[in-house]
């Protein structure tokens, strides 16, 4: 599976540590930035990643910030991405199975490597489930569509 991410200073070394874990596990790794530690701006990098899942770049999205709260708010402005900050792998599996996530994303400096690791894996093993789900899923973009069609981001 290839899978895009992108983070910030802050959550470029959690980063790093992912990447590896999906490349050791046989995933394609596009890296979209940052490449160090040096202050840049979250957004960028939210959006970069977002826009390579919703272009179909990469099956899935993995971001990370200092608390993972600002890069999921930017990678959500990209229509089609539906990112969630997770903590746990109960979290990253629930995302995945009943909000359909794309987008999994982590902080850094509130998420230890471990914790994180079990949640990527969690994400990754997780189906998006349909039945009662899949209607909520369904509000979410007709809501996106709306907005979007009336030129709201």
């Amino acid at each position: 599976m290839r899978i895009a991410v992108g983070s910030d200073h802050g959550g470029y070394a959690l980063k790093v540590l992912l990447a590896g874990q999906l490349e050791a596990s046989g995933h394609e790794v596009l890296d979209l930035g940052t490449d160090s530690e040096e202050s840049v701006d979250y957004p960028d990098y939210g959006a970069a990643v977002g826009l390579a899942v919703a272009e179909g770049r990469a099956e899935l999205g993995l971001c990370a910030c200092g608390t993972g709260i600002g890069i999921s708010i930017a990678a959500n402005k990209i229509p089609g991405v539906r990112a969630a900050l997770v903590h746990d792998a109960t979290t990253a599996r629930l995302a995945r199975e009943h909000n359909h996530a794309n987008v999994v994303c982590f902080g850094g400096r509130t998420t230890g490597t471990e914790v994180a690791g079990d949640a990527l894996r969690a994400f990754l093993a997780a189906t998006p489930l349909g039945g009662r789900h899949q209607h909520r899923v369904d509000e979410i973009s007709a809501l996106e569509a709306d907005l979007t069609r009336k030129g709201n981001p």
